[in-house]
């Protein structure tokens, strides 16, 4: 690796790290450090809010899903605006009248404080494994390009994070986040601009080697929920993000770092409509990698494709200088990501456990010091999570099976609170119900390997799981409350 590029990636590691903990020398409360005290700008909190929507995954898998195939996981982004629409008229409203950190603690005012207890753990659990795989995932294209081991590489990226996280609280998470969003786009419009002028014919033969290709199909439009159609990944997406919008508690907590409702309102709009066309930009380098390498066959190695073709075209084909930022890029995707996890997780962890169970109303040098130790306790869990994914077949299998077992259930629960008059025995059995199908559809394929009949197997496509989770949580307590309704009726 040229000695440029490895320095403008070192100053930029040292630069970001070094801004965020200079937020720890201000005069700091619990306030200051779960929302900011409430006076962040629109504009930063949106920022941030989609630097949390692009992890390095995203950087990654998306140019690598639209070389091998299409643009079918476009469609998951034609999604968020209808999501966003909803989260800004019915959520961000509900989230800033309650004037509670917590995502959690409207399902305990609904339902009681098991709900809140349930919601709460299944989001720690999802965030140690989200921040564990977006850790080695990153480590996987950074050991190719930097030759580092990757257990190293975790830990360096997880010690990085948790420094600034840990002493500089959300403002830290935010204005660093606004920074690496920048960064990142940055670095995806340098890579485009070098793919479309260095290709033989010019931009034009992206388009016609693209087009031949059938590389812009947004796939099948069958309705049909067995595979990767237009409607499953619209559909997938949809859920997805009223779950990112509506109760994780990444998203929930920057509702309340904004100074007004029309702010936060403002934030969730550009944070989730700037992801759209950005999205659109990686399925381009992905599409534009492949009429590369056809116009240029010679340089790319025999056998070499999917999410390897972009790492070794950084590393390889880029400009001395923009390599190191394309690296950089790449790092501050994935840091913002797990910044923001190991925040909201600390805010979580002493509004929903510790001064509600432990120590009822701390002093304020008490909740910091949980805060900031619950910080340190998430981001060092992480890292022993990202070295335990080191192996695994698949990191993103395991992943999305974690990630559907473990949240699959709490968005159910959430509009069923929201959009009826469910009481707590219709929300506990709807619960053990939608976690029952969720952990079936999850793990099929495992039972089937295991001896279980093909006949009892998941028939859809694995991304239905928080789909059919979801429905299965909302409509069997909404059922059981209208029953117990209709029995009432008949009683009287």
């Amino acid at each position: 690796m040229p000695i440029l590029d490895l320095v403008i990636f070192l100053i930029y590691m040292l630069a970001i790290v070094g801004f965020g903990v200079s937020f720890s020398f201000r005069k700091r409360t619990a306030s200051d450090f779960t929302t900011g005290g409430g006076r962040l700008p629109a504009w930063a909190i949106g920022m941030s809010i989609f630097a949390t929507f692009v992890s390095s995954i995203s950087f990654l898998a998306l140019p690598g899903n639209a070389y091998s195939g299409n643009w079918n996981g476009f469609v998951f982004s034609l999604s968020i605006p209808l999501a966003a629409w909803i989260a800004v008229k019915y959520f961000v409203p509900l989230y800033r009248r309650l004037k509670s950190e917590s995502a959690y603690f409207y399902l305990e005012q609904r339902f009681g404080a098991w709900a809140r207890i349930y919601a709460s753990c299944c989001y720690l659990l999802t965030q140690l494994a989200r921040m564990g795989a977006i850790m080695y995932l990153l480590a996987l294209p950074m050991n190719a390009l930097l030759g580092w081991s990757i257990p190293s590489i975790i830990i360096v990226t997880g010690v990085s994070v948790v420094i600034y996280a840990m002493w500089g609280g959300i403002e830290a998470v935010i204005w660093t986040d606004a920074v690496q969003g920048i960064i990142l786009i940055g670095g995806a419009l340098a890579c485009l601009g070098v793919i479309f002028f260095g290709i033989p014919e010019g931009p034009s033969a992206v388009f016609r080697i693209a087009g031949e290709a059938d590389k812009f199909s947004l796939g099948s439009f069958k309705l049909d929920f067995t595979t990767s159609t237009f409607w499953m990944i619209l559909v997938y997406g949809l859920f997805i993000n009223l779950q990112n919008f509506g109760i994780d508690q990444s998203y929930v907590q920057r509702y309340l770092t904004a100074k007004t409702e029309a702010e936060a309102k403002k934030s969730t709009w550009l944070g989730s409509l700037l992801y759209v066309p950005v999205s659109l930009i990686f399925f381009f380098i992905g599409t534009a990698l492949f009429a590369y390498y056809q116009s240029l066959p010679d340089l790319l190695p025999a056998g070499l494709a999917g999410d390897k073709v972009f790492p070794y075209f950084i590393v390889n084909q880029l400009p001395v200088g923009v390599t190191g930022l394309l690296i950089a890029s790449i790092f501050a995707a994935g840091m913002s990501t797990v910044s923001t996890s190991i925040n909201s997780s600390a805010t979580v962890i002493l509004s929903d456990h510790f001064s509600k169970y432990i120590h009822p109303n701390p002093s304020e040098k008490l909740s910091l010091r949980v805060l900031r130790l619950a910080s340190l306790t998430m981001g060092l869990l992480s890292i022993v999570v990202g070295l335990a994914f080191n192996g695994v077949n698949s990191a993103l299998e395991a992943w999305w099976a974690l990630s559907s077992i473990f949240s699959g259930g709490i968005l159910g629960l959430f509009l069923l609170g929201l959009l009826s008059k469910a009481k707590n025995p219709q929300a506990v059995f709807a619960v053990i119900l939608g976690v029952l199908v969720i952990g079936w559809m999850s793990l099929s394929t495992i039972l089937i390997q295991n001896g279980m009949s093909k006949t009892f197997a998941n028939p859809l496509h694995t991304n239905m799981t928080i789909v059919m989770g979801t429905l299965t949580i909302f409509l069997v307590g909404f059922g059981l409350t209208w029953v117990g309704k209709r029995k009432d009726i008949g009683r009287e």
